[in-house]
């Protein structure tokens, strides 16, 4: 029996807390200058000395990029904000539904709102005293993956009572991903008015040298590829699924093959159907929406292709959810 004049304690709970990326709150040329200083400022993200770094992000980029990318954010923008942002706060009601009212599901975003720190603090104080921290990146980067425990560390390094934790461990290859790929882009590739010659599988890309420095991104990326192409192949024996990194930024060498320089070379030597997908997103997303979509099928028209299919990720989807609370419930193990 606590004295009367303890202060007051929140009874003891479990928590679920997704992280993504993160989205600016408004498709404005400030609000993407903002979003865009605190994750171009990242060591992890942008891994040039920062001496040489600095000049050109506070002088060039964040002088040229935020409007472009204000309007790309335009052209995606809903009522209830960008993609990224609506999909996730969409996919934490739909795993609380699931999981129960025992267990608290929280959303942060690692860059902008709300800020990943806030929602672990914010969760302690109702009471949350183990989280399991879940990225939803299926493959692991040290500019994503690791950016995540990053910012974790530095919220725990401000608390005097610290949660339990645990983190979700990255899934490429997890027979749970690879099924739900399978089951939603299958059903997504039915549904078409046309049957695609290619399907290509578009991941987010990155510099070279983080390859070349360990980094095991792109082995994750072609490990998720492989598994999935084996997957389809059964019920599309006639499709022919590639691989390429989309997003190049900046004049240093980065993953190929590009996004962009393979729909161009497809439509050039005679395909004329292609899906494209994107399964290293857990969410749609700008990259997805307006990259992809909108310029994706630019690029493939205009250089001789026919008809063009930008398939959906797993968002809320009954497969993404199911593959979504099993991840959940295993991590969970020990502690429901």
């Amino acid at each position: 029996m606590l004295p009367a004049d303890h202060p007051p304690i929140a009874a003891p709970r479990i928590g679920v807390l997704l992280v993504n990326l993160g989205t600016p709150d408004e498709p404005s040329p400030r609000a993407v200058r903002r979003y865009l200083k605190e994750f171009l400022s990242d060591r992890r993200v942008v891994e040039i000395p920062r001496l040489v770094w600095w000049p050109i992000l506070n002088g060039i980029v964040l002088n040229t990029r935020p409007k472009k990318s204000a309007h790309a954010y335009s052209q995606v923008w809903s009522e209830d904000g960008s993609p990224l942002a609506a999909i996730t706060k969409a996919q934490t009601a739909n795993l609380q539904r699931r999981l129960g009212d025992g267990i608290m599901v929280s959303y942060g975003m690692r860059y902008g709102n709300p800020a990943l720190g806030s929602e672990v603090q914010r969760m302690k104080d109702a009471g949350c005293e183990r989280i399991l921290i879940a990225p939803l990146y299926p493959q692991y980067s040290g500019a994503t993956t690791a950016t995540v425990a990053d910012a974790v560390g530095v919220r725990l390094a401000m608390m005097r009572w610290q949660p339990a934790l645990r983190n979700l461990s990255p899934y490429y290859d997890d027979p749970l991903h690879i099924g739900a790929l399978k089951a939603d882009l299958s059903r997504q590739l039915a549904a078409l008015d046309f049957a695609p010659e290619v399907l290509l599988l578009s991941f987010h890309g990155m510099p070279q040298r983080t390859l070349e420095l360990g980094d095991p991104y792109h082995c994750h990326c072609q490990k998720t590829g492989r598994l999935l192409r084996e997957a389809l192949a059964a019920d599309f024996p006639q499709l022919r699924v590639e691989l390429s990194f989309q997003s190049r930024f900046g004049r240093a060498k980065w993953l190929e093959p590009a996004t962009d320089a393979v729909l161009a070379a497809e439509a050039q030597k005679g395909t004329r159907r292609l899906a494209i997908a994107a399964p290293g997103f857990s969410a749609d997303c700008l990259e997805t929406r307006e990259e992809l979509a909108i310029r994706g099928r630019e690029q493939f028209t205009e250089a001789g292709g026919e008809q063009f299919a930008a398939l959906d990720c797993l968002n809320t989807s009954p497969a993404g959810m199911e593959m979504l609370e099993a991840l959940v419930r295993r991590e969970l193990a020990g502690w429901l």
